[in-house]
C-alpha cells in the first residue's frame, strides 16, 4: 500500500473515496434497474395495486391512479378504473400512495430577504436569496415534499415576501429558481408575507425593546399602507395624482386586501392572541405558525378562523417562550375546530422526517384523517394551493409520493416522491440514497459530482 500511494497518490484517494462510499453502504457506479418511464412522461402512465389515501375520500384497496401530461386523470379501484391499452403500467402492489407532502414553513435554499436595518421591510423578496443548487431541496424530495413555502426568517416584525414552490428536478438541478415558483394568472410569482412577534424581533434600535412597541410598529405601517391605498383610489388612474410608489406598503395593500397571506411566527398565548387582533383590525389573512401556546388559546383561535401551521419536535429546547409547547397542540386545535397542518422549519426539524410529524400528531391527540391532512390537503389550502395539490383528485397536479407501507409507521420508507407526473426522486437511485440516508457528498451542491481535491465521482453512472 506504501508502495501504491507513492506512485499513484491520487489513486489512492480515490480508492479512500471508493472505500469510504462502500463502508456507508451507498453504492459507486453500480446502476440499479428501475421502471421510471422516462419516454412516457407526456403520456398516460398507470400506477396499479398500492393502497390509496386520497385524502379528500376514504383509502382505496388496490388501487388505480391515471397521471397524464402532469395531471390526475383518474383515481379509483381496480374494479372500477380500466387502463388503457397504451398505458404505461407500474406495478406498485403493496405500496401506499399518497399525495406529495406539503410544507407551509421551510428555510432550505438559504435564508434571506430583510437585513438589519430595520424592523420591517415587507417589500423584500425571500426568492431574490435563495440558491436553487443547495442540498436542502433534494433532501426535501426524499421526505416526500413537492411544494414549500419557503420564508425568511423570523428576527423581524415583517420580514418580507415568502415564496411557493415546486420542486420540480426530475429532469436534474434547475438553472434558476423561477423554474420552480408557482405562478399567478399573470405569471406573477406566488407566496406570502412573513410576519413575527414576540422575542425574536426584539433588539436594539431601531428595532423594538417590548411587545407593546412591536405592536404598535406593525400597526402604525398598516395605516400608512391603508393611507397609501386611499390616495391610489382618489387618483383615479390619473398619474399626476398617485402617491410615489413605495414596494413595501404595496406589500401591505396586497395583504390587506387578501391578495397575500399572512405567514405568522407567533409562540405565547399572548402573542397569539396580538396577532389575531392585529388581523381582524386591518382584514388580512392569517396562519398562525408555531404556536406553542396554541392550546391554550384554541377556542379563539377557532373562533377568529385562523388556521395554524404548527411544528412539533421531538427534543424541545433553547427558547424560553417555546417552553409550553406540546405534542398535544393538534388534537386540541382539531377538537376547537381549528385547521391544523404541520410545517418543518428546517433545518429545526430535517425534511426527511417530515412525514413523522403526523405521526407525532396522533400520538398527541390528533385524529389519523386530520394528521394526513395537516401534512397534504391542510397545508396546501394555507397557502392558497388547494385546487392544485393536496389530495389525490382529477385534475389536479400528479404530486404523489410511493411508499413501503403505513406513513405513520417509523419503519415505512419513502421510496418514490413524483412531481408533476415524473420522478423526481427514487430512493434505489444512487444519488438520491444519498439525500435520503447522509454521508460523504450529501451536502455538495454540484451534482452530480462529489469532488475532493480534483478528483471527480459520477453520483449516477
Amino acid at each position: 500500500m506504501r508502495l501504491f500511494s507513492r506512485t499513484f497518490p491520487h489513486a489512492r484517494m480515490l480508492l479512500l473515496l471508493v472505500l469510504a462510499q462502500l463502508a456507508m453502504g451507498s453504492k459507486v457506479s453500480a446502476q440499479i434497474p428501475i421502471t421510471t418511464a422516462e419516454d412516457h412522461r407526456d403520456g398516460l402512465q398507470a400506477f396499479v395495486g398500492a393502497t390509496l389515501l386520497p385524502i379528500s375520500g376514504p383509502p382505496i384497496e388496490s388501487g388505480v391512479l391515471l397521471v397524464e401530461d402532469g395531471r390526475i386523470k383518474a383515481v379509483g379501484s381496480v374494479d372500477t378504473i380500466p387502463i388503457p391499452a397504451e398505458a404505461f403500467v407500474h406495478d406498485v402492489a403493496g405500496k401506499v400512495i399518497m399525495p406529495g407532502l406539503v410544507c407551509t414553513h421551510s428555510h432550505v435554499g438559504g435564508i434571506g430577504a430583510a437585513d438589519r436595518s430595520g424592523p420591517i421591510q415587507p417589500g423584500v423578496r425571500v426568492f431574490d436569496s435563495l440558491n436553487v443548487r443547495d442540498s436542502g431541496f433534494r433532501r426535501a424530495l426524499a421526505g416526500g415534499l413537492t411544494t414549500l413555502n419557503v420564508m425568511p426568517g423570523s428576527g423581524h416584525l415583517i420580514g418580507g415576501q415568502t415564496i411557493y414552490l415546486k420542486l420540480r428536478y426530475a429532469q436534474g438541478l434547475p438553472s434558476t429558481i423561477d423554474e420552480l415558483m408557482y405562478l399567478d394568472d399573470t405569471g406573477n410569482p406566488l407566496g406570502g408575507l412573513k410576519m413575527a412577534n414576540g422575542t425574536n424581533p426584539q433588539s436594539d434600535p431601531p428595532f423594538p425593546g417590548t411587545r407593546g412597541r412591536s405592536a404598535f410598529l406593525v400597526r402604525e405601517q398598516f395605516i400608512k399602507a391603508r393611507e397609501y391605498q386611499e390616495k391610489i383610489n382618489q387618483a383615479n388612474g390619473d398619474p399626476s395624482k398617485m402617491p410615489p410608489r413605495d414596494l413595501d406598503l404595496e406589500s401591505l395593500v396586497e395583504a390587506m386586501q387578501g391578495r397575500r397571506i399572512v405567514h405568522h411566527h407567533t409562540h405565547r398565548h399572548d402573542d397569539i392572541m396580538t396577532v389575531l387582533r392585529l388581523s381582524r383590525e386591518f382584514g388580512f389573512p392569517v396562519v398562525l405558525h408555531h404556536v406553542s401556546d396554541g392550546w391554550q388559546v384554541a377556542d379563539e383561535i377557532a373562533a377568529a378562523g385562523a388556521p395554524c401551521s404548527v411544528i412539533l419536535i421531538d427534543s424541545p429546547g433553547g427558547k424560553l417562550e417555546a417552553r409550553n409547547l406540546s405534542m398535544g397542540t393538534g388534537g386540541v386545535l382539531e377538537r376547537a375546530g381549528a385547521r391544523v397542518a404541520f410545517h418543518t422549519d428546517d433545518w429545526i426539524t430535517d425534511s426527511r422526517l417530515f412525514l413523522r410529524m403526523a405521526a407525532l400528531g396522533v400520538r398527541g391527540g390528533m385524529s389519523r384523517e386530520k394528521a394526513l391532512e395537516a401534512v397534504t390537503l391542510a397545508g396546501a389550502e394555507m397557502l392558497g394551493l388547494q385546487d392544485r395539490i393536496g389530495s389525490l383528485e382529477v385534475g389536479k397536479d400528479a404530486d404523489f409520493v410511493v411508499l413501503s407501507g403505513d406513513p405513520l409507521s417509523v419503519y415505512t420508507k419513502i421510496e418514490q416522491t413524483w412531481v408533476e407526473g415524473e420522478m423526481a426522486f427514487h430512493r434505489e437511485r444512487d444519488a438520491d440514497h444519498l439525500y435520503a440516508v447522509g454521508g460523504f457528498g450529501a451536502t455538495h451542491d454540484q451534482e452530480p459530482y462529489f469532488c475532493c481535491f480534483g478528483i471527480g465521482l459520477e453520483a449516477n453512472q
